[in-house]
């Protein structure tokens, strides 16, 4: 029977001293500067296109940031790799960070940058009730999904593995 949420339980594979490969990465020197050069490639790219106005322009930039960590961060399930014998299948990429800890620099950070790009997106879109509506929907539906409570749990059966 279909449920509207589910969690996924941990995988009976816990090898403590495996490395994820897939998210060791964001601990990396220089990994919190590409997001920001993501941010700032999505602002010049949009801001380059001569019939987008700046108002357009910075909420399609935090339009385009939401999508981006939706997907990166919530959308793709497992790893890449076979080094790690099934342990993070029925993981995203978020609940493989740091091993599933939560308020770890990077994941405070990760968090904090779709707020501040609000912020600011807001603010140079002189507080349009239009921009703000849009970019705060895709900023809740992002920081949504980081939330510790949402750790592990699927809705509507989307990122669930089925193992028949």
């Amino acid at each position: 029977m279909n449920t509207i949420f589910k969690r996924v339980q941990p995988s009976t594979v816990q090898n403590e001293g495996t490395v994820n490969m897939n998210s060791t990465w964001i601990n990396l020197r220089g990994s919190w500067m590409t997001n920001i050069f993501i941010i700032v490639s999505f602002r010049v790219l949009f801001g380059i296109i001569p019939w987008i106005s700046t108002r357009t322009a910075w909420t399609l930039t935090n339009l385009g940031y939401c999508l981006f960590q939706y997907i990166m961060f919530h959308g793709i399930v497992g790893t890449p790799f076979e080094v790690n014998q099934g342990e993070f299948d029925e993981l995203t990429m978020w609940e493989q960070l740091d091993s599933g800890t939560q308020f770890t620099p990077s994941k405070k950070f990760l968090f904090a940058a779709p707020i501040v790009l609000f912020l600011v997106s807001t603010h140079y879109c002189n507080y349009d009730i239009y921009s703000f509506s849009i970019s705060l929907v895709a900023v809740l539906i992002v920081l949504i999904a980081k939330l510790p409570a949402l750790h592990r749990v699927r809705f509507f059966g989307i990122n669930v593995v089925h193992n028949d």
